[in-house]
C-alpha cells in the first residue's frame, strides 16, 4: 500500500481544472469536464485504430446522458451496463446495442423485458450462465451471450468446461433466441504489474480461443467475443489471437472515459488519457496540529478501492486518512501548515464509478467556467416495484 500511496501523489495539478467562480458552490460537489471526456473518447478510438464498432463501453462509470451522447455522437453506438436504470438511460440516449451484463434474475428479468419492447430499433441482450438463466428469455426479442469466468469467480461459466457451454450454446437456439457471444470480463488481473498482468491476461485469452473453436467445432459460430475492462485494455489490444478472426472482436473499458487515480496508474503514460472528473471539497476544520478535514467523506468519493479514497490534487504534502460519512480527515506531512478552513481542494478519487454514482448532479466546467449543471441520469437505480418506474421518474424531473 506504501508503494500505491506514493504513485497516487506522483498525479499533477493543471491549473485548467481549478473552477473561478465557486462562491455558490454546495460542497462536495461533482465537477465534470467536458473536453477532457472529450479527448479521452479520441485517445480510446485511437487505440482501437478510429473504430468505434470495436468499443462496447461500459456506462456504469458514464452515468450522465450528457456524456453517453458524446459517445454515440463519435460513433460509438454499443454499450454495456449493469442496472435496468443504466439500460434505460442508454436506450434514450440514443445506444443501438445494450448488453446487460449482470446475471437479471426474477422481476429484474422481466424490467429488462418491458426496456426491450418499449425500444425496438435497439438491440438488447443479457449473459447467461446455466439453462434457467437461458430459458428466462424465452419468447423475447432478448439475445443472449453466454459469461465465461476467467477465474475471477464472480459469475459465469468456468471456461474449462467445455462441453457444458457447447450443451448451454445449442440450448440458446432450442430455446429461439439469439446467441450474440461470448462474454469474458477478466477483472481479476488490474493489481499485477503490467508484465505479468499481460502473460496472465493472455494464457487466459488462449483458453478463450479454445473455447470459441469448440463451439465452433459443433457447428456454431460466434459472433461477437467480449474481453477487457479498463485494467486489461492493454492485454487484449496487444493479443495477436483476437486479430484476423471470424468473430467481431470488442473491449469494455469504461473507466477511461473519466478515468481515476487507479487506471491512470495501471495504463501506459502514452495512452495520453487524462481526469475528467473530480471533486470538488472546502477545508472543514483544523482538528489538530498535522489534519485538516474537508467534506468529502465516503458518502462523497468512495471508499470501495481502500484508503486513501483519492488524491488531492496539486497537494503532494496531503495524504487522505479514513474516511467517515461525511468527513474526511487529512494528514498535512512535516512542517507544512497546510491548506486554511474554508479552501477549496479538488480531489481525484482512486475508484471514479462509484463516486460519480454518489451524486444527484454534476457540474460541467469549460474554460475554469461553470457552463451548466448535469443531472447523474443512471445514479442509483429504477423504482423497485415493477409497473411504477415511469410515474417515479416523472415525478423525480
Amino acid at each position: 500500500m506504501a508503494a500505491q500511496k506514493s504513485m497516487l501523489n506522483e498525479f499533477p495539478w493543471d491549473e485548467d481544472y481549478r473552477v473561478s467562480n465557486i462562491e455558490n458552490v454546495l460542497t462536495p460537489a461533482l465537477v465534470v469536464y467536458p473536453e477532457v471526456i472529450s479527448s479521452n473518447i479520441e485517445q480510446t478510438l485511437r487505440l482501437l485504430g478510429g473504430d468505434a464498432n470495436r468499443w462496447r463501453v461500459h456506462i456504469k462509470t458514464a452515468k450522465l446522458d450528457y456524456t453517453l451522447r458524446m459517445l454515440v455522437e463519435r460513433g460509438v453506438r454499443n454499450f454495456k451496463c449493469a442496472t435496468t436504470l443504466e439500460l434505460l438511460v442508454a436506450c434514450r440516449s440514443g445506444a443501438s446495442d445494450v448488453l446487460v451484463a449482470y446475471p437479471m434474475v426474477g422481476a429484474n428479468a422481466r424490467r429488462v423485458r418491458e426496456i426491450a419492447e418499449t425500444f425496438p430499433q435497439a438491440r438488447i441482450s443479457v449473459l447467461a450462465e446455466n439453462e434457467e438463466q437461458v430459458l428466462q428469455w424465452r419468447g423475447s426479442r432478448v439475445g443472449v451471450f453466454l459469461d465465461i469466468n476467467p477465474g475471477m469467480n464472480r459469475t459465469g461459466i468456468e471456461q474449462s468446461h467445455g462441453a457444458a457451454i457447447v450443451s448451454l450454446v445449442r440450448g440458446v437456439a432450442d430455446a429461439g433466441l439469439e446467441f450474440c457471444g461470448l462474454h469474458y470480463y477478466d477483472g481479476q488481473y488490474g493489481g499485477l504489474e503490467e508484465r505479468e498482468r499481460t502473460a496472465s491476461a493472455h494464457a487466459g485469452y488462449d483458453s478463450l480461443l479454445e473455447v470459441v473453436s469448440e463451439v465452433e467445432r459443433s457447428g456454431v459460430s460466434v459472433p461477437e467475443v467480449i474481453t477487457a475492462g479498463t485494467p486489461t485494455l492493454p492485454c487484449s489490444l496487444t493479443y495477436p489471437g483476437f486479430r484476423g478472426q471470424k468473430f467481431v472482436h470488442r473491449v469494455s473499458p469504461g473507466t477511461v472515459t473519466y478515468n481515476d487515480a487507479t487506471s491512470l496508474a495501471q495504463l501506459p503514460a502514452e495512452y495520453e488519457l487524462r481526469p475528467a472528473v473530480l471533486v470538488l471539497t472546502r477545508v472543514v476544520s483544523k482538528p489538530r496540529n498535522g489534519v485538516i478535514t474537508c467534506d468529502a467523506g465516503h458518502k462523497a468519493v468512495s471508499a470501495d478501492a481502500g484508503v486513501p479514497t483519492c488524491v488531492v490534487v496539486g497537494h503532494a504534502e496531503l495524504t487522505p486518512l479514513s474516511p467517515s460519512e461525511e468527513h474526511l480527515p487529512i494528514a498535512v506531512a512535516g512542517d507544512a501548515a497546510g491548506p486554511e478552513v474554508g479552501e477549496a481542494l479538488y480531489l481525484l478519487p482512486r475508484h471514479v464509478c462509484p463516486t460519480v454514482n454518489n451524486f444527484d448532479c454534476a457540474l460541467l466546467v469549460r474554460n475554469r467556467q461553470i457552463e451548466a449543471v448535469e443531472k447523474v441520469t443512471a445514479r442509483g437505480r429504477e423504482a423497485p416495484l415493477l409497473g411504477t418506474q415511469e410515474r417515479t421518474a416523472t415525478l423525480a424531473r
